[in-house]
């Protein structure tokens, strides 16, 4: 359900960008199985202008529905975005080049934190003085 929420709404913000004349897009393939008596089901799909999308998914260990799959497209410099993913029990998990990366830690921690962390060691012992 989140992935087809997440293509519709990347249609509509493209959509946006469109020029008055939309040129006719081939569906070159269009596969899909539908659930089981085990919940298990997929789907492909391929455009003529490199749009791409992969997914399949079961019943989860909770009864949940776990996903896997993935999605691509040309971008306007011509290279190809791509996103891999995977929706279980942990949440959705997608890997991307076009995704931001955080910093490595450790990071340097800004003095006001170490301070705030010596002051509450301070506390800590100063209870346990008190208690004893």
């Amino acid at each position: 359900m989140k992935l087809i929420l997440m293509v519709a709404l990347t249609a509509v913000a493209v959509a946006d960008k469109l020029p008055e004349t939309v040129p006719v897009v081939a569906i070159l393939r269009s596969q899909q199985v539908n659930p089981d008596e085990l919940g298990a089901h997929s789907s492909d799909f391929e455009a003529d202008n490199g749009i791409k999308v992969q997914l399949s998914g079961s019943e989860g260990a909770a009864g949940g529905s776990n996903m896997a799959g993935s999605w691509s497209y040309p971008q306007e410099d011509g290279s190809i975005a791509s996103v891999k993913f995977v929706a279980d029990e942990n949440g959705f998990q997608p890997e991307s080049d076009l995704l931001p990366v955080a910093p490595e830690f450790p990071h340097p921690i800004p003095q006001f934190v170490l301070d705030q962390i010596a002051f509450a060691e301070e506390e800590r012992k100063r209870k346990a003085q008190e208690e004893a």
